[in-house]
C-alpha cells in the first residue's frame, strides 16, 4: 500500500465497503459521542468521516490532536446506518473505522478556524492566507479560477489562437497607471519597468507575422485597490489579431465569453440570449450615466434639460443650472409611487451624504395627478411630455439629477443603480453582457489645461489622419471598445494605430513631441515603418471574470495570495527593506520622504 494513501478523502463510496484503506489529510472536525471519537478528515478532494473506538491503537493520538493537524489513518470502510447517511456529502454513504494512525504534521492553536462560516477581519485572513485557503468556499473559488483559465485556453486554441509569453522586464511607459520600477545592477541609474500590460509586445507579435496571439498575462500597476481591482498585479486574457476590423474582434471574443459563462454559471444563472448589445459611449452615458452599465437594471435615464428650460416652467433652481451650461437628467422609478414618503427622504439624504449633491428632486404620478416638491412648477403639458419621455405612468415616480454635464451624469447613474437595488429590479440569475463602442479619442484635462488621451493612446482614430488634421480633437471617436458584464468592466480593447504618421499626429495633439514618442515607443514605431498589418485586440480580466462567476463582491476572494488594500503582503511581509549591500549593488541611495506641515 502507498506510504500515505490508497484513496483520497473524496473517493470512497458504498462499493468500497469492506475494503482496507489508508487516508491522509487534515483533521477538519472532531466530535466525542460517549467515548467514541468521530473525525472528519479533509483533503483537496473531499471529506471522509472517521470512527475511532476507544480500544483502537490510534485513539489516544487522534483524541489529543488539535483541528487542522495532518494525519495518516488506516482502517476499514463500513456502511453508515440508514439514519446516519449524509446526502450532502459525496462520501456520505460510508465511514472509515480506524485501526491505526500516524501524526504527519501537528497543528498549533489556530489564529482563525477553518471549520465553519464565521467572518473574520480581512487583514487576519490575509496574514494567515494558507489557513483561509483551506476553507471550503475559498478553496472552491480558487479551483473555479483554474477551471475557467483551462476553459479559456481551450476555447482560444480552438479558434486558431496561439499562446506566446511576453517579457516581464521592459521599459517604462508615460501613459496609464504608475509603473513598478526595477533598478538595473548592470546599468547604474537605469530601470526596467514591470509591464502594465503586454500592449507593445503583442502588437509587435502581429508585426512579426504571427496572426492570432493570446496569453494569460500577468500585469503590474502601482495603483490603489478597489473591490474589483487588486493593487500591484492582476491577470488578463491578452488577445491580438491581424487583418481585422472591430467586428472581427467581437466575433472572436463573444463566443469565448459566452461559452465560459454558460459553462460555469451553474443551474441557477443564465447568460442573456442573442448577440451582446453594442452601445455607443455617448448613449451609455446618457441612458445609464456610466460607461459600464448593468443591463439587468431596466431603468433608462433620459435628458429633460429642454423641458425645464421651457418658459412655462418656473423651477428656478434647475433654470439657473441650465443657464450656466448644465444639464437635467430624469431617472424613472417604476412603481415607486406607492412607497411611503420616507423612501424619498432617504434617497434624498443618500444623494447629499454619499454623493455630495444638493439633493434629488422628484415627481410622483398618481393617476392623472403629479405630486412632489417639483410638480407644482411644471404645467400639465410639460408634465405630459415628461411622462412620455421617461416612459412612466400612474404609480411611477421620476427623480432628477441636475448640474454640470459630468456631475449630472454621475449622480443620475448612481441613482439608477441604487433605485435598481432598492426597488428589487435587478435579476441576480442572469449575466447581461454588452459592448461599449465609439469612445472619444481625446478628453480635456482640466487640471493641466490640455487635451489628453481618454483611453488607449495606441488606438486608431475613426477617420484616420484626415480626422486628426481637420476635426476638433474632442469630437473624434476612436475604434475603442469595452466589454461589460453586470456593470463590471471586464476589458478594454481597440483597433490599433499601425501607421507611424497617424501615431505621431495623435501623440502631438496630446502634447507629446516626436522625440518623446521615439524615445518611449521607438521599438514599436520603428517596427511599423517596415510593414505593419492592420490589427486589433482586447484583454478581458481573468480576476473579474472569476469574481462574477463565483458571485463574490471582492476580487481578493478569487486570488490565491492577494495583497491587502495598502498593497502589502501580510503573510510574506512585503514590501520589506533592502540591506545596504543590496542597495549598493543596485547603485541606490534611500531618500527619506519629506515631512508635511
Amino acid at each position: 500500500m502507498h506510504r500515505y494513501r490508497s484513496h483520497t478523502c473524496g473517493d470512497l463510496r458504498a462499493k468500497d465497503v469492506g475494503g482496507a484503506v489508508r487516508l491522509s489529510g487534515w483533521v477538519h472536525r472532531k466530535r466525542d459521542h460517549g467515548g467514541v471519537l468521530f473525525l472528519d478528515l479533509r483533503d483537496h478532494y473531499g471529506l471522509t468521516q472517521l470512527v475511532v473506538l476507544p480500544d483502537s491503537p490510534g485513539f489516544a493520538l487522534l483524541d489529543a490532536l488539535r483541528a487542522e493537524s495532518v494525519v495518516r489513518v488506516d482502517g476499514r470502510v463500513v456502511a453508515r446506518t440508514a439514519e446516519t447517511i449524509n446526502r450532502a456529502l459525496a462520501t456520505g454513504d460510508i465511514e472509515v473505522r480506524v485501526d491505526g494512525a500516524e501524526m504527519l504534521g501537528e497543528a498549533q492553536e489556530l489564529p482563525i478556524p477553518v471549520f465553519g462560516d464565521h467572518l473574520y477581519p480581512e487583514e487576519l485572513r490575509l496574514k494567515y492566507r494558507f489557513l483561509d485557503l483551506r476553507r471550503e468556499e475559498l478553496h472552491g473559488h480558487i479551483m473555479l479560477r483554474a477551471r475557467v483559465i483551462r476553459s479559456i485556453r481551450a476555447r482560444m486554441e480552438a479558434q486558431g489562437f496561439t499562446e506566446f509569453q511576453t517579457p516581464i522586464l521592459t521599459a517604462s511607459s508615460p501613459e496609464g497607471a504608475r509603473d513598478f520600477l526595477v533598478p538595473s545592477r548592470l546599468h547604474p541609474g537605469k530601470f526596467y519597468a514591470l509591464p502594465q500590460a503586454p500592449q507593445q509586445f503583442k502588437q509587435l507579435i502581429m508585426v512579426a507575422g504571427f496572426d492570432r496571439y493570446f496569453q494569460i498575462a500577468p500585469c503590474f500597476r502601482d495603483e490603489d485597490a478597489r473591490a474589483d481591482r487588486s493593487p500591484g498585479e492582476f491577470y488578463q486574457l491578452d488577445v491580438e489579431m491581424s487583418f481585422v476590423e472591430q467586428e472581427d474582434v467581437f466575433q472572436a471574443i463573444e463566443p469565448v465569453m459566452r461559452g465560459v459563462f454558460e459553462e460555469f454559471a451553474g443551474p441557477a444563472r443564465t447568460v442573456l440570449p442573442g448577440p451582446f448589445p453594442r452601445i455607443a459611449y455617448r448613449d451609455a452615458m446618457l441612458k445609464y450615466g456610466s460607461d459600464k452599465p448593468d443591463l439587468r437594471n431596466p431603468i433608462e435615464i433620459c435628458d429633460v434639460t429642454d423641458l425645464f428650460a421651457d418658459a412655462a416652467v418656473s423651477f428656478k433652481a434647475f433654470k439657473e443650472i441650465i443657464e450656466k451650461g448644465g444639464l437635467v437628467r430624469a431617472i424613472p422609478a417604476p412603481k415607486a409611487g406607492a412607497l411611503p414618503r420616507s423612501f424619498f427622504d432617504k434617497l434624498n439624504e443618500w444623494a447629499r451624504k454619499e454623493m455630495q449633491a444638493p439633493g434629488l428632486g422628484y415627481i410622483v404620478f398618481e393617476g392623472e395627478e403629479a405630486k412632489g416638491p417639483i410638480a407644482k412648477f411644471l404645467p400639465p403639458e410639460i408634465l405630459a411630455m415628461l411622462k412620455a419621455r421617461a416612459g412612466v405612468g400612474a404609480g411611477d415616480a421620476v427623480f432628477f439629477s441636475a448640474g454640470p454635464a459630468d456631475q449630472a451624469a454621475k449622480l443620475a447613474g448612481q441613482t439608477r443603480i441604487k433605485l435598481g437595488q432598492d426597488l428589487g429590479l435587478i435579476d441576480d440569475g442572469v449575466f447581461a453582457f454588452c459592448w461599449i463602442v465609439d469612445f472619444p479619442m481625446f478628453e480635456w484635462n482640466e487640471e493641466e489645461k490640455r487635451v489628453d488621451f481618454s483611453h488607449n493612446p495606441f488606438s486608431m482614430p475613426q477617420g484616420g489622419l484626415e480626422a486628426l488634421e481637420s476635426q476638433d480633437p474632442l469630437t473624434i471617436s476612436a475604434y475603442q471598445y469595452d466589454i461589460v458584464c453586470n456593470g463590471v468592466e471586464l476589458s478594454s480593447g481597440a483597433i490599433r494605430n499601425h501607421r507611424p504618421e497617424i501615431m505621431l499626429k495623435a501623440f502631438a495633439i496630446a502634447g507629446y513631441g516626436p522625440e518623446v514618442v521615439e524615445a518611449k515607443f521607438g521599438g514599436m514605431l520603428n517596427a511599423f515603418r517596415y510593414g505593419a498589418p492592420p490589427h486589433g485586440g482586447i484583454a478581458p480580466g481573468i480576476d473579474r471574470i472569476v469574481m462574477l462567476l463565483a458571485g463574490v463582491s471582492t476580487i481578493r476572494d478569487v486570488i490565491l495570495f492577494p495583497l491587502n488594500q495598502q498593497a502589502q503582503d501580510l503573510m510574506m511581509s512585503a514590501p520589506n527593506e533592502a540591506g545596504p549591500k543590496h542597495l549598493q549593488e543596485l547603485h541606490l541611495r534611500l531618500v527619506e520622504p519629506s515631512k508635511k506641515g
